[in-house]
Formats: C-alpha cells, structure tokens, sequence
C-alpha cells in the first residue's frame, strides 16, 4: 500500500524578500522546498504558508497533526532579532515540537529548531558563508545518526547565511561542522518532537545559486566576493551556463564543482533519510 505524506512547508522569508527573489529570476524558498519534497517522495502533497506576512494564519493544536511532516526553508529574517515575525515561527515552532510531527529544514531552520528549545544564535562573527560550505565533516554523533545514512562523511554543499548557532539547548545534538561554522547541522529533541535541520541548502541547484547570486550581487560585491558588479555577473553567466550543459568539465573545474554538489541524489540524501526515518514512520503511528 502506497503512503502519500501531507507536509507542510514554511516559507520564512518575508514578502519582500520573496518579491526579491522573483524579481531576479529566482524560485521562492516555498516552491523550492516543494519541488524537492516532491521529487524525494513522488506523489506528496505540499501545502505553502508564508508566516512572515502579517495575515498569515497558522496551525494550532490538532490541527497541526494532519501533516506528516513540517519542512523549513531558509530566511530573509535575523532569528535572534525581536519581532513579530520572528516570534510568531519560533512559537509555532514550539507548538510542533508539542504536536510531535517531525520537521525538516534549511539554515533558518537550524537556527529556529535550536532558538525554539532554548538555544542561541548571533551574527556570524566571520561574516557571511557563501556559494559553497567546504568540507563539512560529519561528527561521530553525525555520523551514526539516520540522517546521513549513505552519505560521505567530508562533503560541500550549497550555503548562504550571515548568521549561526551559538548555543545548543539541551535535547540537541551537533551532527557536522566545517571550520567556517561550527553548527552545520543539529538534530533537535524537545517536549517530544524532533527537528532534523543542516546549516547549508540541498534545495538548491545550480540556476537557483545562479539566480541567488544575481539577487544578492551587490551586498556580495560590497562584502568583498567579487571586485565589481562585473565580475559578479560573469560570476552568474558561468554558474548559468554550467547548469544549461553540466558536462561542461571546465566550469566545473573552474568553480570547484563536484558530485556532491551536481548530483541531485548525493545532495539530497538527508531529505530522503528523514522522509523514510521520522516522516513514514510516524504515519504508521
């Protein structure tokens, strides 16, 4: 008998940045996290909220249990910032934790799993990771743990944040780290729920890094990635070009690309896992 898992997915950012986004070409987090559930699990159903905007309409209680699993992308908002926006995911954070469904995300949502059980984050004090997280290596706790089955221990992976995880709350344990950022992924226990999150982005391909970088080229350009607005778009039209012919060796090359990054499989893995190990599993219940 076939199971068909209902997620829902929380698109953080807010409308702004989503109308950022669009503007250059880019997926919305929302849809990326859809199309990626999507192909982990065919046949899933996805349901989208946006619970930055101030009409946003939440879950509570039981209704929060007729999903199978909650998926979490990343974020236009500063989690340890103090605003409504802010504090509306962290308590509804809170209330799936109490639900018991098992969550899933992406960089904001490492640093909401941790800030919702107690833990803390702060701006990065060696700036913003970018384009590629190197080498992040799993800890022995990582490396036992069901997220990453059949996933390498060292990888790279796509990255994009200015903020990271300063503080684990009890119940949580670090799962891999590279030497930029300490917390590259957390697996968080509390109040009876569990959130499986990683720092990094295996949402994204290679057009939508493209696409993400052409967003972001000036703040990029001023934080010293690129020598000029120039060399930002060439920067672009490579990684655009790369994803148009993937067996373009010397992009590859060039950029440092490798399977771990242009496999859709490889750089999907821990989705899969947490879809077969928490999801499922909990449907049965």
């Amino acid at each position: 008998m076939s199971q068909t898992p209902r997620f829902l997915v929380l698109d953080g950012y807010s409308r702004a940045g989503r109308e950022n986004l669009e503007a250059g070409g880019a997926s919305t987090a929302g849809k990326l996290y859809e199309r990626m559930l999507k192909r982990c699990h065919p046949g899933s159903i996805v349901d989208i909220l946006y619970p930055a905007d101030a009409d946003a309409e939440l879950p509570k209680g039981a209704a929060i249990s007729q999903y199978d699993g909650i998926a979490w992308t990343g974020s236009s908002l500063t989690v340890y910032e103090d605003t409504a926006e802010v504090r509306s995911q962290v308590e509804f954070a809170r209330a799936v934790f109490e639900a018991g469904v098992p969550s899933f995300g992406s960089c904001w949502a490492a640093q909401i799993a941790v800030v919702a059980a107690g833990g803390l984050c702060a701006a990065h004090p060696k700036g913003r990771e970018m384009f590629i997280a190197r080498k992040i290596s799993l800890t022995p706790e990582g490396r036992a743990h069901p997220l990453y089955a059949d996933k390498k221990s060292v990888f790279d992976a796509w990255i994009s944040h200015d903020d990271e995880i300063t503080h684990l709350p009890h119940g949580a344990v670090m799962l891999a780290s590279n030497d930029y950022t300490s917390v590259q992924a957390v697996s968080v226990t509390h109040k009876g729920g569990v959130f499986w999150s990683v720092q990094y982005h295996p949402e994204y391909d290679i057009h939508e890094m493209a696409r993400l970088i052409y967003c972001r080229k000036e703040k990029l350009t001023r934080l010293g990635f690129f020598a000029d607005m120039d060399a930002a778009q060439i920067f672009v039209d490579r990684l655009e070009a790369l994803h148009q012919d993937p067996e373009r060796k010397d992009l590859a090359w060039a950029l440092g690309l490798d399977d771990d990054i242009m496999n859709e499989d490889i750089r999907q893995a821990e989705v899969r896992n947490w879809i077969q190990q928490l999801v499922l599993p909990n449907m049965q219940r």
